[in-house]
């Protein structure tokens, strides 16, 4: 499951952490391209060089120019499309959690951002002013499944993470227990 719930202080407080960008395909996505980058990198230095700087090939072989050139060209765009990436791993940026308190009748959604004046985003709001707690499906090539807060007076505000879609199962779990905790309807099912 993509968020762990917890209900604490005698089931008054429920707190649902929220999965950011620290996942394990973006790991993966960022090992790769920082493997394949530093390949191509290596490989027109060689080229330029003349010295083998590869275990498995031998770059030296090729021309600089052109060859080496455009070898070098991907490699620092891999570099640099690589260092994003392991930033955004780093900041955990999407990552946060979802806190509904009966006690002080407060909500919060908190989740953390780029770098920046909006590194921090949270959202207050009260507990009687959220009407339902929509689910939203859509199957397909790129299919969506969502959970939303209807707030008067508001947009829609979103709960899940962004990205791979999670279970149907677990997210129809998560929104009919966030409705039922909150005292109100589950919609889109």
């Amino acid at each position: 499951m993509t968020t762990s719930t917890t209900i604490n202080k005698d089931e008054r407080v429920l707190h649902q952490k929220v999965l950011g960008s620290r996942r394990l395909s973006n790991y993966w996505w960022a090992s790769v391209v920082t493997l394949g980058a530093t390949g191509f990198f290596l490989a027109a230095l060689s080229s330029y060089l003349h010295v083998n700087l590869l275990i498995v090939t031998d770059p030296t072989q090729l021309i600089f120019v052109p060859q080496g050139l455009v070898m070098g060209f991907y490699g620092v765009a891999g570099l640099l499309l690589a260092l994003y990436l392991w930033s955004v791993i780093l900041l955990d940026v999407g990552g946060g959690y979802n806190e509904f308190n009966q006690e002080t009748g407060k909500a919060k959604i908190f989740r953390w951002g780029f770098p920046g004046k909006n590194r921090r985003i949270e959202i207050d709001l009260n507990i009687k002013d959220i009407q339902s707690v929509r689910l939203q499906i859509k199957e397909g090539l790129n299919p969506r499944r969502t959970l939303y807060l209807r707030v008067k007076g508001r947009r829609d505000i979103p709960l899940t993470r962004v990205g791979q879609p999670m279970p149907l199962k677990d997210i129809e779990i998560q929104g009919a227990e966030l409705a039922k905790f909150l005292g109100v309807p589950l919609e889109g099912l």
